[in-house]
């Protein structure tokens, strides 16, 4: 009967964490792209909002809540926001809403009138990871040297203007920034995650795929529970029918030594 309650609490306990997990995915996600958090006056950038079927787009700067209305369109998992040009002004959290209230995570970009940006991601970067940082400037030139700062202290040069984190981890988290010829970009957040979660693409083929496999996984879970539940219970019954064998068959011994005394 332990044995039996024991199994049943472990097979419940993997359901759990296994619909915990699609609760999860299934949570409403704002990304960018290009997926960085800097951008130079007017360059375009579209806000993806996945997990819902209708949403607005919204930025906080300065307590002041706005729409993003430039553009709004249905995509296979969501809908996307395009602002065409953003401006100084646009810097702050970005985040999508449904009409119910239910918000997504928080997209923090920075739009600078300056000459020197670094591309960093925009969105949580998962641990083991290779993650790279680009220093980039308006003037475009063919040859330059880019210095790159952790939390103020430079942790390396290129002359490519792109330093590499091979398999980021959690110490790699900090305020980043870039220098090139003495012009600094601003200071981006690197923020590193041990979820084991990663967001599933936001094409409709990747969605249906994930889906497939989630319902499959479910049937298999359940599956096995009821295979482990009929095998318990039929090593129950099992052993009940032997124990009576036993006991009958050790009566009609006993029973048959008497008589012949």
């Amino acid at each position: 009967m332990g044995v039996r309650a024991f199994c049943i609490q472990l097979m419940m306990s993997w359901m759990m964490k296994f619909f915990a997990h699609d609760q999860r995915v299934d949570a409403v996600f704002l990304r960018a792209v290009p997926n960085r958090s800097q951008f130079f006056e007017y360059e375009p950038v579209t806000f993806y909002c996945e997990g819902v079927s209708h949403h607005n787009v919204l930025h906080k700067l300065k307590d002041k809540i706005q729409s993003c209305s430039n553009s709004n369109k249905k995509t296979a998992t969501g809908s996307s926001c395009t602002v065409n040009a953003v401006y100084v002004d646009d810097s702050g959290k970005h985040w999508c809403e449904t009409r119910e209230g239910k918000r997504s995570n928080i997209i923090n970009i920075t739009v600078t009138a300056g000459f020197v940006i670094l591309e960093s991601p925009a969105v949580p970067v998962t641990e083991g990871e290779a993650v790279t940082l680009s220093c980039r400037s308006k003037m475009n030139s063919p040859t330059f040297t880019a210095d790159f700062y952790k939390d103020g202290l430079n942790i390396s040069s290129s002359s490519r203007g792109i330093v590499t984190i091979h398999k980021v981890s959690k110490s790699d988290e900090g305020l980043y920034k870039c220098s090139i010829s003495g012009a600094e970009s601003p200071e981006s957040w690197l923020n590193v995650t041990d979820s084991f979660i990663t967001f599933i693409d936001s094409s409709e083929c990747s969605c249906n795929v994930y889906l497939i496999l989630r319902t499959v996984f479910t049937i298999m879970l359940v599956a096995l529970l009821l295979l482990l539940l009929g095998l318990l219970h039929y090593g129950k019954i099992g052993a009940t029918t032997v124990n009576s064998c036993s006991t009958s068959c050790k009566c009609n011994c006993q029973g048959t030594g008497n008589k012949q005394i």
